[in-house]
């Protein structure tokens, strides 16, 4: 008798054994007289068999990696099949499945560094007898089996497919994918599980018209591509991907758009074939674009800017140009606003996401947004959050960190978003913003996706299931980012992170990238794009690489934590590589506490804590807000240094301390190896603006002039130290969305950036929304509610006025930009730092003496308290020492009554007060 293990592979066998159990390799099988076939002996007990999760991880071709009990009276295997049809009935798997055999193994030291959080699992080796069944088993379901000794299922779960993937097509990682027109019209998309890719092609954006065509599978590397003639340049298109995907247990057939689309239809539904080196395509004068002189990025003064914001309440832009990339090619009052920062110093706007985003219908006809009176309503009122909300989801704002497609222009901000003209649109606001005095840095967001799976929003997970996301222990995607976390670590996603951003780099000529939420991408991803930027040229690619900044959030925290599973670029991690992050530490000191409290009244530095009380239990008792405020300086001290890990300087205490002795929440305050890797910063689209925390924290009698000064003294914190130096767009105008600490969706209304002053700043606006704010109503009420609290023109001019100042004496000076640790440990101090420095005070004293010009020494002194301070700094005895120049011919009377006094060495600065001190 002949009884049939795999098709074409038979074993011949006594007809006296038909029922006995026989074992072959390291399965035991049953044999099934009347069935022709070996099956597996089912339990009598039922398995552990959850088909929907994926437990096992197969990580390079020959290692496969289990949470189970090394045992070798068990036999594993893998059970694969091209139907997909793999499933769990009484007690044993059925479907058309074939067995790939496993025995015991252990991994390398080199397999253990690469997957550390697996390098505890129990490792099994793919038996060489069945190497040639891999390339087959990848292309359908694929299930992890475990048998006893009889036979009987005792587990199954589906198998985690990264590792191997990026083993077996290692070489797609040199493929050109996606589209290209040059001449003829070629299309090429990775997608080595795929049973089957066919084209799709449409005549119109429309979706008419529709061919299908066969596209030709790569063996060595996974990739399937097509050759078309150059008439399908402007054409549509779609991939039809057949391919077993485990969110719906079978084999699908999807139809979804291109990952590496350069340009699309409405609403993403259809990629569109274009060629970005068309002149079409490109503004006046594209080609010879003068770009702002570069700086490097620890001289760098950063806005960060949103662009529905930027123009969307702005009455001086066209209708039709509110809200869209055309608003930045026109002159409107927001540009004459930026032309104006650029001149006192100003380097790069930093746009928020402008990539493709999924929450925002792209036509305007098909948006809502409310219908109420807004302005009619209370300042204290729950109406206006109530209205904005019930069009949120369909309305024309949303931050837009919900990726779609990483390297096409998001369409609601074209004038039409069909097709190609809002690359040409994207690019004339490139050209604008340069034109006006700034570079241009992008947001981007490559460390989640929309959505994952089966979604209509997924375009990864439908063309590689499994792959471009970050798999938890049981196969179900982490979600700790938000939404659906990317796996940079994988080759293909890490790929597609350095390729996006070299076309936004070569194409349309973007100067830097700010990555959100950094830690989860491997810090060897974020140094291979710092790497593939450094190798572009002016005269190859009309773009000098070396000059485009980069930075990012450097947080430590989800299932990739203390580089849990890779090392991270987070803050401490990123130290001498010149890629910046930012820090929360100055932030919070000069705020106080930090952005999650669930008291919003906890003061910091600049806040009230250097004697302004308000009173909040959370603020401890007057020992322990001396302590904390002590504390706080120290924290400030750092930063203004640049956070460096090594600075040695003089602590509140009275201890000779390095900056990475500081102690901030149990993490070094101090972490950088030179300046330019920190961004220092007080506020951020993140959490409630500058002027919205100091309403909380500030008692509420504070007037308007003493809340115009402390903003003022809590912006110079980040824009007079080392370092690159941020600042939230309209905080240099008060700027206020209404005590909203998560506006990510609260539409137009809570986030209007009102240029015109007679309009407010945008305090008294309502209620912040109820879902992310409803636990500070109660603190939110009686704010809003008072009329003294919104400030009128001249407030608002003075605080403008006030952050020109500072960026003219940053940027006037090379003393607040050393760039190196040895620079800033040789020339900054801070002299009347120790056991008898003043709560409340910061003073900082730069030797400027073959660095600039104009100056010997230059001296800053914060201070935060509400009475005039003196601050001898010994060295300045006997000094010709004046107020800055610039500070000399403001507007500010107050700091114009600051002194010096050259028998001492005394400076006296006025209360709330940044005072510039120069010596010729």
């Amino acid at each position: 008798m002949s009884y049939i293990i795999h098709k074409g592979d038979e074993k011949d066998l006594p007809d006296d054994q038909a029922l006995d159990l026989t074992t072959l390799g390291n399965e035991t099988w049953r044999v099934a007289a009347t069935e022709g076939y070996l099956l597996p002996q089912p339990s009598a007990r039922g398995a552990d068999a959850d088909l929907s999760k994926a437990a096992a991880h197969w990580i390079d071709r020959d290692t496969v990696v289990w949470k189970v009990e090394p045992s070798p009276s068990l036999h594993r295997s893998l059970a694969f099949s091209a139907k997909g049809d793999i499933a769990y009935a009484k007690g044993d798997l059925t479907g058309d499945l074939r067995i790939i055999r496993l025995t015991p193994g252990t991994l390398t030291d080199a397999q253990k560094a690469k997957w550390p959080h697996l390098a505890a699992y129990a490792a099994f080796t793919v038996d060489p007898r069945d190497t040639d069944l891999i390339a087959g088993a990848l292309r359908g379901q694929v299930v992890a089996v475990e048998r006893d000794a009889s036979g009987a299922l005792l587990t199954a779960t589906g198998v985690q497919l990264p590792g191997v993937l990026d083993d077996v097509y290692a070489k797609a990682a040199g493929a050109e994918l996606g589209p290209a027109a040059h001449g003829d019209s070629r299309l090429s998309v990775w997608a080595p599980t795929a049973r089957k890719v066919e084209l799709a092609l449409y005549r119109d954006a429309a979706g008419t018209g529709r061919t299908v065509h066969e596209m030709r599978r790569d063996e060595a590397t996974g990739v399937w591509s097509v050759r078309g003639p150059a008439s399908w340049k402007g054409r549509y298109y779609t991939f039809l991907v057949t391919v077993y995907a485990p969110a719906a247990g079978k084999i699908v057939t999807n139809e979804v758009t291109d990952p590496y689309s350069l340009s699309l239809a409405a609403d993403s539904v259809r990629s569109q074939i274009v060629d970005l080196s068309d002149r079409s395509l490109t503004p006046a004068g594209w080609s010879s674009l003068p770009k702002p002189k570069a700086v490097p990025q620890s001289a760098a003064s950063i806005y960060e800017l949103h662009v529905r914001d930027f123009s969307a309440s702005d009455a001086s832009v066209p209708a039709a140009q509110r809200g869209t990339y055309a608003a930045f090619a026109g002159d409107g009052a927001g540009m004459k606003e930026l032309r104006g920062l650029a001149e006192d110093g100003l380097t790069h706007v930093h746009l928020l996401p402008v990539f493709d985003m999924a929450t925002v219908p792209e036509r305007k006809a098909d948006r809502s947004e409310p219908g109420c009176d807004l302005a009619s309503m209370p300042a204290d009122s729950e109406e206006q959050q109530a209205c904005v909300m019930r069009t949120a989801a369909k309305d024309s704002f949303n931050w837009g960190y919900d990726p779609f497609h990483y390297t096409v222009p998001e369409g609601s901000y074209a004038s039409d978003p069909d097709g190609s003209g809002r690359i040409k649109e994207f690019r004339g606001m490139v050209a604008g913003l340069n034109g006006a005095g700034l570079r241009v840095v992008m947001d981007v967001v490559y460390n989640h996706t929309h959505a994952a799976g089966q979604d209509p929003t997924s375009v990864l997970d439908r063309i590689v299931p499994g792959y471009y996301h970050r798999l938890l222990d049981d196969g179900t995607v982490a979600t700790s980012t938000c939404c659906a976390n990317t796996a940079p670590e994988h080759a293909m996603m890490g790929k597609l992170v350095v390729d996006s951003i070299v076309t936004w780099a070569k194409q349309y000529k973007v100067d830097g990238f700010r990555f959100d939420l950094m830690g989860h991408h491997p810090k060897e991803n974020i140094l291979a794009v710092r790497k593939a930027l450094d190798g572009l040229t002016l005269a190859r690619d009309c773009v000098d690489g070396k000059s485009i900044i980069l930075y990012g959030e450097g947080w430590n925290f989800g299932e990739v934590a203390n580089d849990a599973r890779f090392t991270q670029a987070t803050q401490l991690n990123m130290a001498g590589t010149g890629i910046g992050t930012f820090s929360d530490r100055l932030r919070d000191a000069v705020r106080g506490g930090s952005p999650f409290d669930a008291d919003p009244r906890v003061q910091g530095f600049g806040s009230g804590l250097a004697g302004a009380p308000n009173g909040s239990p959370a603020n401890g008792t007057a020992e322990q807000q001396r302590a904390r405020l002590l504390g706080y300086q120290d924290l400030i001290k750092v930063g203004l240094t640049g956070n460096l890990r090594d600075y040695t300087f003089t602590a509140s205490s009275g201890r000779q301390v390095k900056g990475a002795e500081v102690d901030y929440n149990g993490s070094p305050a101090g972490y950088t190896a030179s300046p330019g890797e920190v961004v220092t910063y007080v506020d951020a689209h993140d959490n409630e603006t500058l002027f919205d925390a100091l309403a909380y924290k500030l008692p509420q009698p504070t007037s308007m002039a003493d809340r115009v000064r402390m903003q003022s003294l809590s912006l110079a914190t980040a824009v007079l130290g080392q370092g690159t130096s941020f600042v939230h767009a309209g905080s240099e105008r008060l700027r206020s969305k209404s005590l909203d600490r998560n506006s990510f969706d609260s539409g137009d209304w809570f986030n209007r950036l009102l240029w015109d002053c007679s309009q407010g700043n945008g305090f008294g606006a309502g209620l912040p929304p109820k879902t992310d704010n409803e636990d500070k109503w109660a603190y939110a009420r009686p704010l809003l509610a008072d009329p003294a609290l919104s400030p009128d023109c001249a407030a608002i001019g003075s605080a403008r006025a006030a952050y020109g100042e500072l960026l003219k004496i940053r940027s006037s000076s090379p003393a607040f930009s050393l760039g190196s640790a040895a620079e800033v440990q040789r020339r900054l101090s801070f002299p009347t730092s120790g056991t008898a420095e003043t709560p409340g005070v910061v003073t900082m004293h730069l030797d400027a003496s073959g660095v600039d010009p104009h100056w010997k020494s230059i001296t800053v002194v914060f201070n935060a308290t509400p009475s005039e301070q003196p601050q001898t700094v010994a060295v300045l005895k006997g000094a010709q020492v004046t107020l800055h120049p610039v500070q000399t011919a403001g507007d500010d009377a107050a700091v114009k009554r600051s002194a010096f006094d050259s028998t001492t060495g005394t400076l006296t600065v006025p209360a709330r007060t940044v005072a510039v001190f120069v010596q010729p």
